[in-house]
Formats: C-alpha cells, sequence, structure tokens
C-alpha cells in the first residue's frame, strides 16, 4: 500500500469520527437538560448533608468519546451520565436512604417526576421525548465520598492521592430489593485519561483550535476562546468508531449479550495508546497488541515478556480473567469473563478479529473507494458516505496518486459543545 492510500484513509476515519460524534445543536441540547437538573437537585435540601451536592458529568460525555448507541440495530436515545454526590459521612447514613433522598428530590418537580422511570439498579433515570427523531435520557446516579480507610487502601495499591481522594461510593440495589455500596471513582478515572492524552493534546492544540475557531465564528471570536474539551485528539476519536464497530458488528449475534462493555473499551485503548498523531496509527497500534492476547484463551498459553510487562489483560492459573481498573486495582472489568465457558473474552477477541479484518486488512485493498465500500458494511452506506465527501475522485484513478500534500483538507463539523465549564 501506498502512503497515500494511508493518508486518505486516516482522513476517512477521522471524519467517520467526526460523523459518529454528537451533533453540536443535540450536544447543546443535553447539556441544557444536564444544568436544568443540576440545578434543581443542588437547590435541595438533604438530612445531615454538609453542603451543597457535588454534581458533575462521567462516561462518555466526560470522556469526549460520546457515540449513539445501537439497540435492536437501530440507534437509540443518548445516555447522560451524571454524579450526585451528597456531601454526607458514608457511615452516617445508608445506600438507600441516599437513594431514596435523590429521587424525592427529583420527584418534588412535577416535570421531572412524569418524565422519571422506575427505579433503577444504581441510577434514577429521567427520559426525555425524541426531537427530529433522536432522544435523550439522564442517568442520575446518588452517591457519597468513600471512606478515608478506602482511600488509603487505594493509594496503598498505587494509586495517586489525587485520585484516590475522589473515590465515591454509590448505591446498588439487589435482586432482592435489598441495598449496598459499591466503589466508583468517575472523576478520578477521567483524570486518569485526560492525562493519557495529554502529550498530544498539547502538541496538537493550536493548530485544532485555530480549525475550530475558523469553521465557528458564530460561536468564538478568539483563538482564546476556544475551550479544551473541543480539542479531540486521536485517541478519542478511535475510541469512538471502535464502540460504533463493536455495536454494529454484534447485532443479531450469538455473543451480542456478551459484547465488550465501553469500560473494557476505553481503558484497554487507553493504556495502549503511545501518542500517536492520527487515528489509522491509533488504531493499528491497539488492535495489533489486543488480538496478540487472543492466545490467552487457550489454556497454558503464555504471552511474550513484553505483552506480560504492559498487565493489559490476564488469566490466571485458575482460568479466570484480569483486567484492572487503572483507578482502583481491586476492581476487575473481567470478572465476569471466566462464566459460561469463557463467553465473554471468547466474544471479546472475536471482536477484535473482526476490527483487524475490518479496519486494518481492509488496507490491502489499495483503492479508497473500494476501501470505503467495504466499511458501508460495517458503518452504514450512509456515515461513510459522508465521511468519504471528498475523497472519492470523479478523475482516472492514476489521479488518486497525487501528494500527501493535496489531500482535501479536514472541516471539523457538529464540534461538541465544551461540558468542562458546566460540570
Amino acid at each position: 500500500m501506498t502512503n497515500d492510500i494511508i493518508s486518505q484513509y486516516n482522513q476517512l476515519l477521522e471524519n467517520l469520527s467526526r460523523e459518529l460524534d454528537i451533533s453540536l445543536s443535540k450536544y447543546q441540547k443535553a447539556i441544557q437538560r444536564y444544568i436544568a437538573v443540576k440545578t434543581w437537585l443542588k437547590d435541595g435540601e438533604y438530612e445531615k448533608c454538609d453542603g451543597e451536592p457535588d454534581i458533575y458529568l462521567q462516561g462518555s460525555f466526560r470522556l469526549g468519546t460520546v457515540v449513539r448507541p445501537i439497540k435492536e440495530g437501530k440507534e437509540s436515545d443518548y445516555d447522560i451520565d451524571l454524579v450526585c454526590q451528597l456531601q454526607i459521612a458514608k457511615s452516617s447514613t445508608s445506600p438507600d436512604k441516599i437513594k431514596s433522598m435523590v429521587g424525592d428530590r427529583l420527584k418534588e418537580n412535577d416535570n421531572y417526576r412524569r418524565m422519571l422511570d422506575e427505579e433503577g439498579r444504581r441510577c434514577w433515570t429521567v427520559n426525555y421525548a425524541e426531537e427530529d427523531g433522536i432522544g435523550f435520557h439522564l442517568d442520575v446516579l446518588p452517591s457519597t465520598p468513600e471512606e478515608a480507610e478506602f482511600i488509603s487502601a487505594l493509594i496503598g495499591a498505587g494509586v495517586s492521592t489525587e485520585v484516590a481522594c475522589q473515590a465515591i461510593a454509590i448505591t446498588h440495589k439487589n435482586q432482592s430489593d435489598d441495598y449496598s455500596w459499591s466503589p466508583s471513582n468517575p472523576n478520578g478515572y477521567a483524570d486518569w485519561f485526560d492525562e493519557v492524552k495529554k502529550p498530544i493534546f498539547e502538541k496538537i492544540e493550536s493548530k485544532e483550535r485555530q480549525l475550530l475557531l475558523e469553521k465557528n465564528r458564530d460561536l468564538f471570536t478568539k483563538i482564546d476562546d476556544v475551550p479544551d474539551p473541543l480539542v479531540k485528539t486521536p485517541l478519542q476519536r478511535a475510541i469512538q468508531i471502535l464502540k460504533r464497530h463493536r455495536d454494529m458488528r454484534f447485532v443479531g449475534h450469538e455473543l451480542e449479550g456478551d459484547k465488550p462493555i465501553s469500560m473494557i473499551v476505553t481503558t484497554l485503548s487507553a493504556r495502549l495508546y503511545q501518542n500517536e498523531e492520527d487515528v489509522y496509527s491509533t488504531l493499528k497500534n491497539i488492535v495489533e497488541k489486543l488480538d496478540a492476547h487472543a492466545g490467552l484463551l487457550r489454556p497454558g498459553y503464555s504471552l511474550n515478556e513484553g505483552l506480560v510487562s504492559l498487565h493489559l489483560i490476564e488469566r490466571k492459573p485458575d482460568g479466570t480473567w484480569y483486567i484492572p481498573n487503572p483507578v482502583n486495582p481491586a476492581e476487575n472489568f473481567a470478572d465476569r469473563w471466566h462464566e459460561n465457558n469463557h463467553k465473554k473474552a471468547r466474544a471479546f477477541f472475536q471482536w477484535v478479529s473482526w476490527v483487524r479484518s475490518d479496519l486494518l486488512d481492509v488496507l490491502n485493498q489499495a483503492d479508497i473507494r473500494r476501501i470505503g465500500k467495504s466499511l458501508e458494511e460495517h458503518f452504514g452506506e450512509k456515515i461513510i458516505n459522508k465521511a468519504a465527501s471528498g475523497l472519492y475522485l470523479s478523475a482516472a484513478p492514476a489521479v488518486l496518486a497525487r501528494s500527501r500534500d493535496d489531500v482535501p483538507h479536514v472541516e471539523i463539523r457538529n464540534p461538541s459543545k465544551p461540558w468542562s465549564i458546566y460540570g
């Protein structure tokens, strides 16, 4: 394959990630709803609460990896996840009390009471009506700060003090309708993720800010007005592509119920990121190293020393699997991978194989039109045609072999509204 094909393909991938991202108008709507709920919760009165609640975004909206979910083969509602952290000592309350106080506050608002779903296992969910065929639901996660003993244990396990001190205890309603605490740290995880992408962010931010300013003069008057969260790194774009590919590939498949969770996709991608400056190189590095772990499906298989040193995916002598949460090593994201004859593990490595075939090996076709056609099967014809706009040429094939300098300029359309100024 030629450098020109790789350059064109990389641009196609970058454009694809922008098409997958939430539009500016829908993001603004989501943020407006988040702010409204945040304000309502902050103004509430909560027994034993020492100060107003700390309310902030978590998940893909916070990380900048939003992709519209696929359910039953169709695009579904956007998920907006927020944490409602009541400033109450964990030892002086109970998970059912924390859960009910947040729910009761939401029910005090006539609109939210009508839109409120039945109590979830961990969250209260506010459902919004569709607009232009696109809906939202906002998940509110009740929580309290974690206790000093738990935070000390995290620090002892190698987690930085700054990250560990952000740990929270969230409520969990069990099948028997009793409640328990579960540990979490969405703020700490977001800080860890930001630190991973920091070097490349600092390298590309000036150029990206200028491009964003030029394309959004109605929003910004000078480059300093462009907020940090609008600058998307190749890592974030690669994760968006991987998440959509996963959702589309598993539709109707026998392993659909065991497809990789987003937290695993995001964590492994971030841990493997080597500050690549383009999406293709980012994907190539991530996928090749993950694929090299597939041999772990065979009992007794040993990884080479280089892969072992990554401590990325481990299979214990008893057959169980381990993928640590980077902000809480005691939490194992793969704690159920051994169940049902390692079904979730098999689903993960099947997906990695698909990614390699669909997104890396596709370059062997050495023709951007044929590559785009192949991607349509896994991302949809409409979205690939949008992403390929300006790349497909009507001229003779020889014209495709133009220089790197002639690759069409990337237009950043519908950038996400910054969240850091709201959360």
